[in-house]
This record gives C-alpha cells, structure tokens and sequence, in this order.
C-alpha cells in the first residue's frame, strides 16, 4: 500500500470529482482513515460500502483484514479499486453493484462478517435498516460514517431529542456508541453537515429482540406522529391488526397519554409481542 501515490494525484490522474446525484464526498485524510480501520480491528472478513477512490480501503488492508470486501457502484473507481487490488496479495475482492440491492451476507462464507464503511448521505439511513432487519444476522460489527444527525439518532436514549425510530430498531439488536466526530471541512468537497463515526456491536443472540417487523411497524406509526399521545397515533394501526387499543397498551404497561419519545425499548418490546399473540392479522401473515 505504500507504494500507492496520495488519494489527491488519484483523483487527479483518473480525472475523478464527487457526483451529488451518489452522495459523494471523499475522505482523502489517510489519518482519519487508520484511525476508522482500528475500531473495525483485524478480522477474517470486511465488508466496506462506496470505496470511492479507497483511502479506507487502504487502511482496512493495512490494518490487517484478511479478505476485503468492497462495494462500488460508481464505475469511475473501478480502475483505482483495481490499482490497490494489484497490491493487496489477493485479499482484496471488488463488486460493482449498488449496495442497496447486495446480499452482503453472500459476499463471503466466514461468519460474522464486520461491515466498516464512509456510507453515502443519500442512503445511509436505509442500509443500516437493511442490515438490522437481516435474518439471521451475520455481522458482529458495524463501523459506519453517517451524517451526525443520523448518528445520534442511532445512539440516542429514551427522552433525547434525538429518540426515535432507529434507535429503538438498533437498540434491539446491537449496542452503539459515536467514537468520534468528523467535521465537514475533513471532506472533499465539504458537506454542508458534520459527520460521526459510529460503532454498533450486535447483541449476544439471546439478547435481540427477534421480531423487527413488527417492531418496525409499531414505531413507523408511533413516531409518524411522535407528539402525539400513543392512544392517537396507534389507533388505527390496532384498527388494521383486529386488537383492543386499551387492552394493548394496558397489557404493556404503557399509560394511553404517554408520548412515544419517553417510551423504552421494553416497552416497544412489550407491544411487539403482545400484537404478536393477539392479532389475528398478524399471525395470519407468519
């Protein structure tokens, strides 16, 4: 990887700039990028999202990955991907595809895979969901560089601002914490937004919370109308699944006046699997 010229002279020589329409913005501070490679740690098998033109995919090989899984959509950075590829002895696989729609899951038969990746802005958010909603799940790690907005709201408690949806669905499966935070300047060209790298380990199999779509579907309805009181915004979902509204909340310990931001992940747990029993609907779709 030493012998690689400088992220900058690649961009330069291939004629390379960042294209709004994926996202694009390049960490070119091979610093930053070590230091991102380290928290994913040497393991078996890596998958990173949107190389671009592979500063971390130079530090994830040089961290001591032993295969290395990259997915570009972008096919201007194929022919640079290729160049580290040339260096890598082999460890380093590339697929030219949007990520949206790989199965990261059979980019390699080691389990669990770690997935460590400076995700595009225009689609963190959904695949984060995807690889959540992944069953059975196959990462142990995610180290992801998201907008910090969307970082919080992954770590953010019950009655943080920041409280909604995603943290409960990442709180059911995994443990996050932001490592640290990545100002815009750090980028080229700078977004308009700071960023924050955040690292979530997925929970011990018996600690997940197993039923994410129904799960998914209480809190979409929940937050959708998060200042409202629970007894409003879960009508009509208790409406569409055949269940008492009353007798549901009351069978979670859940106050009908109580907001859906205060509400913990036992108490989300707790109407997921009481829907689950109860509803006619719901069993009829297993």
């Amino acid at each position: 990887m030493e012998s690689l010229p400088p992220l900058r002279e690649v961009l330069a020589k291939y004629d390379l700039f960042a294209k709004k329409s994926f996202g694009q913005h390049f960490l070119l501070d091979l610093n930053l990028t070590d230091k991102i490679a380290r928290l994913a740690g040497p393991h078996p098998a890596v998958v990173e999202v949107g190389p671009g033109p592979g500063g971390l995919t130079r530090s994830l090989l040089n961290s001591g990955v032993e295969k290395l899984h990259v997915i570009e959509m972008d096919h201007r950075f194929i022919p640079v991907l290729e160049d580290i590829a040339a260096l890598s002895d082999g460890r380093l696989d590339i697929t030219e595809a949007d990520a949206l729609k790989v199965d990261l899951a059979r980019l390699d038969d080691h389990r669990p895979l770690r997935i460590c990746a400076n995700l595009p802005y225009n689609v963190g958010t959904k695949l984060v969901i995807n690889w959540l909603m992944a069953n059975p799940l196959y990462w142990d790690r995610m180290v992801l560089m998201l907008q910090k907005e969307v970082a919080e709201r992954i770590a953010a408690n019950p009655g943080e601002k920041a409280y909604g949806r995603l943290a409960i669905l990442a709180g059911s499966i995994a443990s996050s914490h932001i490592a640290f935070e990545v100002p815009a300047r750090a980028f080229t060209p700078p977004p308009k937004v700071d960023s924050a790298i955040i690292v979530m380990n997925a929970l011990p199999a018996d600690q997940r919370f197993s039923d994410l779509a129904t799960l998914g579907k209480i809190t979409e309805a929940a937050f959708g109308q998060r200042r409202k009181m629970l007894r409003k915004s879960l009508r009509s979902l208790a409406e569409n699944w055949n269940i008492d509204l009353n007798e549901w909340l009351d069978a979670a310990g859940i106050e009908p006046s109580m907001r859906p931001e205060v509400i913990d992940l036992k108490g989300f747990h707790a109407l997921a699997q009481w829907a689950k029993v109860n509803s006619s609907v719901l069993q009829s779709t297993v």
